[in-house]
């Protein structure tokens, strides 16, 4: 069944009305006919099965049968933050990370990083990052669309350390020496409905003075395991390791 993420919060209505990209992937995509059924899922996270009653030249109409029931959310709110990598690897990153159960994707120029974005181009990379992040939260059937934040100094990323109840930094030199529990020492402290932020470089990765700063501001530098992992698959491994933790054992 096909799912549809709304801008509006849930109200109880006598009909929902989709138009736009929607409207056009129902009817012209999909060739939906009236009685057939989709997810409509709202700005507020909550998901209703809904029922096609009517279709028009610019409109779909649709009545609630029932809300979704099942649970598609991690416990935790896990942000995934990484240094600006080369090439599509970003794209890569939102679109795995949201099937992998990412709420955030915050996207910042590390000192390593060669990618730069001016302001112009860091609004036209999020809206389409915002898009793919989108079609795999639908295909994962997620109950809505991680947000996805670009900024232009690193320093910006340091400033919401405060806002998170952990922060932990993905550090290949911890790896390196040997250094495997931190990580697994935080997830295990870590509550449900509590917030993480997890740092990750580009290639390259962090220089001692990043680092530095990260600790000063109450980041926990950690390894993933004695393996070196590239930037876009660290972040794949972390939130593996999360779903385990909070969703399967």
């Amino acid at each position: 069944m096909q799912r549809y993420f709304l801008t509006e919060p849930y109200e109880a209505k006598e009909h929902y009305v989709i138009t736009g990209e929607n409207y056009h992937h129902i009817v012209r995509v999909m060739r939906m006919e009236t009685e057939q059924q989709v997810f409509l899922a709202f700005s507020d996270r909550l998901a209703i099965i809904a029922e096609i009653t009517e279709i028009t030249e610019d409109a779909v109409y649709l009545k609630e049968v029932s809300k979704e029931q099942a649970e598609k959310e991690l416990p935790v709110n896990v942000t995934i933050a990484c240094g600006h990598p080369k090439g599509d690897k970003l794209e890569w990153v939102v679109q795995k990370g949201t099937e992998l159960g990412s709420h955030k994707f915050i996207g910042f120029p590390a000192k390593a990083s060669v990618v730069k974005w001016d302001h112009k181009k860091l609004a036209k990379k999020r809206d389409r990052l915002k898009k793919i992040a989108t079609e795999a939260a639908e295909q994962s059937h997620r109950q809505f669309a991680p947000d996805i934040v670009l900024l232009e100094k690193e320093q910006e990323l340091i400033d919401v350390f405060s806002s998170y109840d952990k922060v932990l930094i993905a550090y290949e030199e911890s790896a390196k020496v040997g250094e495997r529990s931190r990580f697994a020492t935080a997830l295990s402290e870590l509550k449900v409905g509590e917030s993480i932020l997890i740092i990750f470089g580009p290639e390259g990765g962090f220089s001692p003075a990043e680092i530095e700063t990260f600790q000063e501001y109450g980041g926990i530098i950690c390894g993933l395991g004695p393996r070196i992992l590239r930037a876009e698959t660290a972040p794949m491994y972390v939130l593996s390791a999360i779903s385990y933790q909070f969703e399967l054992v």
